[in-house]
């Protein structure tokens, strides 16, 4: 059967000083998948769009800023995510330099500064560090989060298989 996933950008953006990540508390909307977690910036790529411009636009629509270095970061394969079962492919970039002065909140939910060690504490192994986080996460993000952050500069490749809402299992690969 051919993979004919939806694609999407899934974005990061560093604060200033490297300490502190925007991200959107999905709080806007209760019948969202997503709600009471917090996320990355991002969203479907539209046809004609390549995945840095996708990022972009994203990130100018969500956030309300102009992106000026992003660094692609990883690649995952989502199979059996959408609501649907459908497939996702996502683009994973790391924003280090941007312009404009983010927006409160968006259509989602509301946009704020988590300290980056806060969201590498939600995605640690130990659960008791994750409950100290206290930063609610789609469950498959405390396997790829790490690696946007880490000091590795190859890209990452992942899949993560969906079943029933959960992911059903984590592979990566780097070269």
């Amino acid at each position: 059967m051919p993979y004919t996933p939806i694609v999407a950008t899934l974005g990061y953006v560093l604060s200033a000083d490297h300490q502190h990540v925007l991200m959107i508390h999905r709080n806007a909307r209760p019948d969202d998948p997503a709600w009471g977690k917090y996320n990355g910036l991002g969203g479907k790529m539209d046809a004609g769009e390549d995945v840095a411009e996708c990022m972009r636009r994203e990130l100018r629509e969500e956030a309300g800023i102009e992106a000026h270095h992003m660094q692609l970061r990883g690649v995952v394969s989502w199979p059996g995510f959408g609501k649907g079962g459908e497939d996702w492919l996502g683009f994973i970039f790391l924003i280090t330099s941007w312009s404009g002065t983010p927006l409160a909140r968006n259509h989602e939910g509301e946009l704020s500064w988590v300290p980056l060690q806060r969201l590498l504490d939600a995605c640690h192994p130990d659960l008791e560090a994750r409950r100290r986080a206290n930063l609610p996460l789609w469950p498959g993000d405390v396997h790829f989060v790490p690696l946007v952050f880490d000091a590795n500069p190859s890209v990452f490749y992942g899949v993560m298989p969906y079943r029933d809402g959960t992911p059903a299992g984590w592979s990566f690969t780097r070269f």
